[in-house]
């Protein structure tokens, strides 16, 4: 899987100093995204996902995170478009979120609001929406972004958590996922962890029932439900795009 932020390359702390006169125009393109494979999704996000995008566990045996499956190889994403309009229903809130990001300070438990410098829509013409006035307050945009990067942070902690309890119940096992292309062709997806449905029905009553009051168990069974999405994802792929081999 591709490293989770790519997508920023220059990610700076906003400031009235040196962003006062900056305008976000923020339009309908997510080329940006186009060598994406996969995007992390909140816990918060599964049930709108599921129906349409594949929702596995990345990183390594100790921790992991959600993410949705965009492309069957590096640097491919089957959702965007040439034009960068995006081919699917839903928007992860990863990439809703750009080109605004928050940066925690090391140790220091404290996130600062940064914006990616080389987002295309930026820009100090006053097109779009200004970050801050001409007395150098924050604008109601801006302090809309804050609240949806903050509601974005609270809900990736409270993911971490969901996933913490299933690296501790053991129930994820290292899986392959294998598709059918459009020519006939087969080909396989790995590196990534799914929840062994045999051992999440193992889990002692007590923890299953917590995982029942908290909406955990739906969780596991929604991300069960979407691993059926595989092939009809394929149905994004130009010939062009098609994996030829198999794809780690």
């Amino acid at each position: 899987m591709s490293k989770q932020l790519l997508i920023y390359e220059r990610a700076t702390p906003i400031s009235s100093e040196s962003h006062r006169n900056w305008s976000v125009q923020s339009g309908k393109s997510y080329g940006f995204a186009k060598a994406v494979n996969s995007s992390p999704l909140l816990a918060a996000e599964f049930a709108a996902a599921a129906p349409e995008f594949t929702i596995i566990f990345a990183g390594t045996a100790e921790a992991v995170f959600p993410s949705v499956i965009l492309g069957f190889q590096d640097g491919q994403n089957i959702f965007v478009a040439e034009d960068g309009a995006w081919k699917g229903k839903y928007v992860t809130a990863f990439l809703r979120r750009y080109p605004f990001v928050f940066a925690e300070a090391e140790g220091k438990g404290s996130f600062t609001l940064c914006i990616d410098e080389e987002y295309e829509g930026l820009n100090k013409e006053g097109k779009g929406e200004r970050l801050f006035d001409s007395e150098g307050a924050r604008t109601q945009y801006l302090s809309g972004i804050l609240n949806f990067v903050s509601s974005y942070q609270g809900q990736y902690e409270r993911t971490k958590l969901f996933c913490k309890r299933l690296v501790e119940l053991k129930v994820l096992d290292p899986a392959q996922a294998r598709f059918s292309l459009p020519d006939g062709k087969t080909g396989s997806l790995a590196g990534f962890f799914t929840i062994n449905r045999d051992k999440l029905k193992a889990i002692p009553q007590e923890q299953l029932s917590e995982m029942f009051q908290n909406d955990e168990l739906e969780l596991c069974y929604l991300h069960l439900q979407s691993l059926n999405n595989i092939n009809a994802m394929t149905q994004h792929l130009n010939v062009v795009d098609a994996p030829e081999t198999a794809a780690a």
